[in-house]
């Protein structure tokens, strides 16, 4: 993980940068590199709040290395990056919680703002050594938000996660494949302890005053 820091619209802002070079797939929410197949980074950017930008997806490769990656943006300090690890998997997590969301809301329900600023992203980087079916990814995604929810409900936050969160799964393209990824399976069970951990840690340390 590479830390470095930009300047866009007056502001200081950092930009995380995973560098994993061939051999590796990704699922992803994100806007640039999103859906599941073979990348070679993945890019964690923040930016400004209110960001408001036409082409987010153009302008996170532009941020990025050659190639095919992935490209995920928050108003969240990316210098503040959790990492937590359990059992060979790794998972990375900038938290930022400033309107928390409810997934089931009604319709037109206002989520509450706990600071002014109507900005808050909570961001996922799994990095997993075993390779794994495109089902098995699936389930790995739901639980990523699973454990993430649960970090959120134990802190104490009105919220399952917020509105713009995005999550990405990294695991070797060769090599047997994992066919399950839910939080009961060897190694679904560990990526939840490690997301679980680095979210509650990144939640327990955020405050109204931080960026989110």
């Amino acid at each position: 993980m590479k830390l470095t820091y930009r300047t866009e619209d007056g502001a200081r802002l950092g930009t995380l940068l995973w560098e994993f070079g061939p051999g590796w797939r990704m699922i992803s929410s994100a806007m640039l590199g999103g859906g599941i197949g073979p990348r070679a980074w993945v890019l964690n950017a923040q930016v400004v709040a209110g960001y408001a930008r036409m082409d987010p997806a153009e302008h996170l490769a532009s941020l990025g290395p050659p190639g095919v990656g992935v490209g995920m943006m928050t108003a969240a300090s990316v210098d503040r990056c959790v990492r937590a690890g359990d059992g060979g998997v790794e998972a990375y997590a900038t938290v930022g919680l400033r309107v928390p969301t409810w997934a089931a809301a009604p319709d037109g329900h206002a989520d509450p703002e706990l600071a002014p600023i109507r900005v808050g992203t909570i961001n996922i980087l799994v990095v997993a050594p075993v390779a794994m079916t495109d089902a098995a990814l699936v389930n790995t995604v739901m639980t990523v938000t699973e454990a993430k929810t649960q970090a959120l409900v134990e802190t104490g936050y009105p919220g399952t996660g917020t509105a713009s969160d995005a999550v990405c799964v990294a695991v070797p393209a060769e090599g047997p494949q994992e066919v399950f990824g839910g939080p009961r399976s060897e190694w679904g069970a560990r990526i939840a302890r490690a997301v679980h951990a680095a979210v509650r840690q990144g939640a327990e340390s955020w405050r109204p005053r931080d960026s989110a």
